[in-house]
């Protein structure tokens, strides 16, 4: 096998990045099948260099401008630069990514980042990208709101218990507050879809390499965060039960492939969490392993909100960190031959 830049097929628009669209998959797939033949693709089950691409949460909610929480990154135009140039890197590189696995942020209404699942003494709900600490519980800043307990079938008491114990975990872990999100990536709505361009690009992938797309949902656990595709923020109760469970099949998947590429939405969230976590399973098994891993940085924005919030320093830290692991920090547009300890 060998790197080469394939030319990218002229249905793809990158002024239409990020818009709303039917995907016409049987035009792409005779389009593919075609693609294929010119180009002499070979069905990726051959491939002897296998190559995983992990795109993070590219969903409208994330990267369509009119949508819930579009990453505009400090450019304002983040998630749509970034998902137009994972598409062309995907166009690009299909004689050699063997396979692709998007993940889907997958939420429904009563969840413990939603504001519904709090109030204040007066019943008031928190703000969306409020930022509850275990302090702001203990004081009685917020509590939780007692129909969620009879929602979800759980004593009030003991759910209060629960978030308590849950702020004060992802504080003595170094995470994130707990934060309130507006409501995003709702189960089937069409910001849960992905972005068409990239789903047209990933099913264009399947039709000439003869591979199946592999999505993983994650996010549906009502009490606890799931930036990460790897695992949950918080993994047990105050009492050490499971609160949910790490993805042990997908992380397995991932560590036999030859080489993995991340990109997605957003680098201050789900991709840093979703890297961090795959960081700890490398060191746990073979520090050297994190060689194999390849960032691209020009395919993933940090949650900027004007006025707001900026969490665009944490995630260059986080990158750096990354970096000093041994994973690679590099553009799509780079010559693959030219990445370091990339040999194909």
């Amino acid at each position: 096998m060998t790197a080469f830049d394939l030319p990218i097929p002229s249905h793809f628009d990158p002024t239409q990045v990020g818009t709303v669209r039917r995907v016409p998959y049987q035009d792409i797939a005779t389009a593919a099948r075609y693609w294929a033949k010119l180009h002499s693709l070979k069905p990726a089950a051959g491939d002897k260099v296998r190559i995983g691409l992990l795109p993070i949460d590219c969903q409208l909610t994330f990267c369509g401008k009119d949508f819930e929480l579009f990453v505009a990154g400090r450019s304002g135009n983040g998630a749509i630069d970034d998902t137009r140039r994972l598409c062309e890197f995907i166009y690009r590189n299909l004689n050699i990514i063997t396979a692709i696995h998007p993940t889907l942020d997958t939420h429904v209404a009563m969840q413990i980042f939603f504001d519904i699942f709090f109030v204040d003494e007066a019943g008031n709900h928190p703000t969306p990208m409020t930022m509850i600490s275990r302090g702001d519980l203990e004081n009685g800043t917020w509590k939780v709101n007692p129909a969620i307990a009879c929602t979800l079938g759980v004593d009030y008491m003991l759910l209060q218990h629960h978030v308590l114990h849950y702020a004060g975990e992802l504080e003595k872990c170094g995470k994130y507050l707990l934060t309130i999100w507006p409501y995003h990536a709702m189960l089937g709505s069409i910001g849960h879809a992905l972005v068409p361009a990239l789903e047209e690009a990933c099913f264009f992938h399947t039709q000439a390499r003869h591979t199946q797309l592999g999505l993983e949902i994650k996010g549906g656990n009502p009490l606890t965060e799931n930036y990460s595709v790897l695992q949950p923020e918080v993994l047990h109760t105050i009492n050490g039960k499971p609160i949910a469970q790490k993805n042990t099949r997908f992380i397995e998947k991932l560590l036999k492939y030859d080489y993995v590429i991340i990109a997605g939405q957003a680098k201050s969230h789900c991709v840093a969490w979703t890297i961090d976590d795959l960081l700890t399973e490398i060191t746990a098994h073979d520090p050297q392993l994190a060689r194999k891993v390849y960032l691209l940085e020009d395919c993933t924005s940090a949650v900027v909100i004007p006025g707001v919030v900026d969490f665009t320093d944490q995630a260059e830290a986080a990158f750096q960190r990354f970096k000093d692991a041994g994973m690679h920090v590099v553009n799509s547009t780079q010559p693959l031959d030219t990445w370091p300890d990339f040999n194909l």
